[in-house]
């Protein structure tokens, strides 16, 4: 049995362009993508997108609201994926510049640009999902998210506060 794939994403706006990372595919395809990519063991989710948007574009992107959850089963590759989409913001003084030596580059597309994107230079149909859902204006506050690397203390936490009220 395959599992499930856990990844994060950034919506990242400036000037009405979108930053999409060119990145080499596991079939060997060029695609573009939002700075994305799988979380990690014992990582938050919102850690997990400010590491990927570091590693992918060079920025420190500061999420503001969580976009969306999104699971494909099957993707076309036949593989399972549930994907957390935020949106936020990076400092404006600053341009993209990739660290991960899996990404091509860094670009700015206007959200028609990305629309006409050919499907077999994007990454997954989320990449259009995504960007829909930003511009319907879709936003989940942060505070909806719960994160914990202690399950014990976590339980004593609500025990306490549930008690209280």
């Amino acid at each position: 049995m395959d599992f499930i794939h856990v990844t994060v994403a950034a919506i990242i706006r400036r000037n009405d362009r979108f930053l999409l990372v060119k990145e080499k595919s596991s079939s060997g395809n060029i695609v573009y993508n939002q700075p994305a990519g799988h979380v990690e063991l014992n990582e938050s989710l919102i850690s997990a997108v400010k590491r990927e948007v570091k590693e992918e574009t060079g920025l420190c992107f500061e999420p503001t609201a969580l976009l969306g959850t999104y699971l494909i089963s099957p993707a076309v590759n036949g593989k399972t994926y549930l994907r957390f989409c935020f949106v936020g913001d990076v400092p404006e003084d600053q341009e993209p510049s990739p660290m991960d030596p899996d990404i091509i580059d860094n670009r700015w597309f206007s959200s028609e640009e990305i629309a006409n994107l050919p499907e077999s230079e994007l990454r997954s149909a989320l990449v259009l999902q995504c960007l829909l859902d930003y511009q319907k204006g879709k936003r989940i506050p942060l505070e909806s998210l719960v994160f914990t690397g202690d399950e014990l203390h976590l339980l004593s936490q609500c025990r306490d506060a549930l008690s209280a009220s």
